[in-house]
């Protein structure tokens, strides 16, 4: 009688259905690695605002901005992981997880992803005043400088300056990185004729081209042409290894339960595919994309060791 009681209380136990998540009373912690206002933090704040609506708890933003990413990391890393706390990324953050061996967390062992949210092409820009017409008159006016060229991006270690760094050596000619404190700031020395190129996001160069301040002679990848219709996809694009498209994704700790993942990940499908989600994400250059827990994990650890390879290439360091 015993050991048919007890077989019961195991059978009714193992049926038992796994906590709610969220729970009520519960709060959603949303960190974004980066400063209020970018580009993460608009996607971020809009999926959070629709995860607060679908699960009735409070969905908050973090701006934990610094070092390139590894305060955001840390935070995350800290918290208790149970899904209470997430982090969305840039494709940046991948390249510094790439870039930086002395980091203090292995950025494929101890964070997992949640999913993707978009991908965003970046577009090869130069003062008009250069009288360049397309990317093969640069490459020609690069290739006879004695002194090589000078290109810009938001800092070391950014996709910018990996998408820069490409085209030189696509295109087999010598080049100096300059890194600047944000985007725009590179641009601006763009249009001032101190740098012969950049490679930035849309919101950043399609008002500038329609003022005549900037000329786009291309985009990193094949999504360009759905933001600037026309625009040529640039050479390196087909490059083995490299995706010359920015990401956007969602990450955890590794300790986090893979229920939990796939729940998360399942809801940001869903609310990816909001008409007004739809057009913020256009609003900022991006289109909105998912994928799975494991789908995202595969696309880290490819893009991290393609990130490593090609830097290693072309010698690029955070030093």
């Amino acid at each position: 009688m015993a050991a048919a009681a007890a077989l019961v209380a195991t059978c009714a136990s193992a049926q038992d259905p796994a906590p709610a998540y969220p729970a009520p009373g519960q709060t959603i912690r949303v960190i974004v690695p980066a400063s209020a206002g970018g580009t993460t933090d608009i996607l971020a704040r809009v999926l959070a605002r629709h995860l607060q609506e679908a699960w009735k708890v409070p969905v908050i933003v973090e701006n934990k901005a610094g070092a390139g990413g590894i305060v955001g990391a840390s935070a995350l890393l800290a918290a208790k992981p149970d899904g209470q706390t997430v982090m969305m990324v840039p494709s940046a953050f991948g390249v510094h997880a790439a870039l930086d061996r002395a980091l203090a967390y292995d950025p494929l062992r101890d964070i997992a992803g949640v999913g993707l949210i978009g991908r965003s092409p970046a577009f090869l820009v130069v003062s008009p005043q250069q009288k360049l017409a397309n990317v093969a008159q640069l490459i020609a006016r690069a290739k006879a400088a004695p002194q090589g060229v000078n290109y810009g991006s938001a800092g070391v270690g950014s996709t910018a300056h990996l998408h820069g760094a490409m085209l030189a050596r696509v295109g087999g000619f010598s080049a100096t990185h300059v890194p600047y404190r944000g985007t725009p700031e590179a641009i601006n020395d763009v249009i001032g004729g101190r740098l012969l190129y950049a490679f930035a996001p849309a919101p950043n160069v399609i008002s500038l081209a329609k003022a005549g301040q900037i000329a786009i002679l291309g985009s990193s990848s094949p999504e360009g042409a759905r933001f600037i219709p026309g625009t040529p996809t640039l050479p390196q694009a087909s490059t083995p290894g490299y995706d010359g498209a920015d990401w956007f994704g969602t990450v955890v700790s590794s300790k986090v339960p893979k229920a939990v993942r796939e729940k998360f990940g399942k809801e940001l499908a869903r609310i990816l595919e909001l008409p007004d989600v739809r057009e913020v994400f256009a609003g900022v250059g991006a289109e909105a994309v998912s994928s799975t827990p494991d789908q995202m994990d595969a696309m880290l650890k490819s893009y991290v060791g393609n990130v490593r390879k090609l830097a290693g290439e072309m010698h690029i360091t955070l030093e």
